[in-house]
């Protein structure tokens, strides 16, 4: 369990993630996560990097139990910080990084995928960003590089999924395989990647990024200071209360 590295190929590094049931991560599995894709893509023997994930689905987000267990905002604050160093490892890595997504991509997941240079995406992968509906927010800057505007707003409001096939139309996923091929196709793509000279890749990534029309880490940063203030608030907790239960969410709020 945790997060590990492996070289199946020249050129190309494998960062799988490992939280069963769900691979929904703590506090420190978000800082391994940044760890290990910092070093990865920091190897001169590395061009290209595959993040990837075993079990049910690719990432279920923060482990909402331990934010529950945490006394104070401990937990809260450790998740923000983790979330944010992992995102930004995958976005500031010096080499492209491809993600593999499986089954659900959600909360988290979308932070990460969305900060990728590429997805490849099995056919029963889904999208999204169930926050409303666990007491947060975030992510929105995410999701928004990966479907249009009105349907990011749609999709974050209702807390809605979408398929790996539709964001294969709008652009976002490269390749949309069966399951059982997509490690083969993740690796095609790093391959074909990671045959270009090092430096030169190095070169493009840190050009793409800096041509980028939205400051993704300053984004996100901006979203999670509302995550903050829902805490503070109350609300969140009322929210989480209700996560996982019959009880609506929105049940004792006032006008």
């Amino acid at each position: 369990m945790g997060v590990s590295t492996a070289r199946p190929q020249e050129g190309v590094a494998v960062v799988t993630v490992d939280y069963p049931p769900v691979n929904a991560l703590p506090v420190q599995g978000w800082y391994d996560l940044a760890t290990a894709v910092h070093a990865a893509g920091s190897d001169p023997g590395v061009r290209c990097v595959v993040l990837t994930a075993t079990g049910r689905g690719f990432n279920a987000g923060v482990d909402i139990k331990e934010v529950r267990r945490s006394a104070g905002h401990d937990a809260l604050i450790g998740a923000n910080r983790g979330c944010y160093e992992a995102f930004a490892a995958v976005y500031d890595c010096e080499v492209p990084v491809v993600a593999a997504v499986h089954g659900f991509c959600l909360g988290g997941g979308i932070g990460l995928v969305g900060n990728a240079d590429a997805i490849v995406a099995s056919e029963d992968a889904t999208f999204g960003l169930p926050e409303l509906d666990r007491g947060a927010l975030g992510a929105a800057t995410h999701l928004a590089r990966l479907v249009p505007q009105h349907l990011m707003r749609a999709l974050y409001y209702t807390s809605r999924t979408a398929a790996a096939e539709e964001l294969h139309r709008h652009g976002s996923v490269w390749r949309v395989v069966p399951r059982e091929r997509l490690r083969a196709a993740a690796l095609e793509l790093a391959g074909e990647i990671a045959a270009k000279d090092g430096s030169l890749i190095r070169l493009a990534k840190a050009a793409i990024n800096g041509i980028d029309p939205v400051d993704v880490r300053r984004s996100y940063r901006f979203e999670q200071g509302f995550t903050f203030e829902a805490n503070l608030s109350g609300v969140a907790d009322r929210v989480r209360a209700a996560f996982g239960t019959d009880r609506p969410a929105g049940q004792g709020q006032h006008p």
